[in-house]
């Protein structure tokens, strides 16, 4: 079997269930209101496993961005299906206008021959079943909520 059947690109980047792991464990790693970009890797599939990557930029308060990847695997076949891990690490900060370069460094040093996806913050958080919390009361920043339901594994916008 050659390596092109063998690993093939899977899905719509950004949305299915190893998304909306990776997007729960964003949300409780960073602040919502600081997401300023995500880039989404094809998922890749091999044999019974599901690899994503995403690269997140957050502002900080020196205006750079602080890079984030966050990565998951995810069983989805066998009997361990449904199983699988996320890593949220942060790698380091950049000016924003030098963002765009790391990003195609990294499309580069993957030998992956699609660029990544860009997607709207807001909108991956949605389609992924969370929904930016507005806090009008405090000066928190908003947090990312989901209601799930057990017996499906779906999350519901609350």
């Amino acid at each position: 079997m050659n390596a092109e059947t063998y690993a093939r690109a899977v899905a719509t980047p950004g949305v299915g269930p190893g998304w909306t792991r990776v997007v729960q464990s964003l949300s409780g790693a960073v602040p919502a209101s600081a997401i300023d970009r995500v880039w989404l890797f094809a998922p890749i599939r091999r044999e019974e496993r599901e690899w994503g990557t995403a690269v997140v930029a957050c502002r900080t308060d020196d205006d750079r961005r602080r890079l984030y990847t966050a990565s998951y695997l995810l069983v989805v076949r066998g009997r361990e299906r449904g199983q699988g891990r996320v890593t949220v690490e942060e790698v380091g900060d950049s000016p924003p206008a030098v963002v765009h370069e790391v990003i195609a460094g990294v499309q580069e040093r993957t030998g992956d021959p699609h660029p990544p996806v860009e997607v709207p913050p807001d909108r991956w958080f949605r389609d992924n079943g969370f929904q930016p919390a507005i806090e009008t009361a405090t000066d928190t920043a908003p947090r990312l909520d989901r209601v799930a339901d057990p017996e499906t594994s779906t999350a519901t916008p609350q």
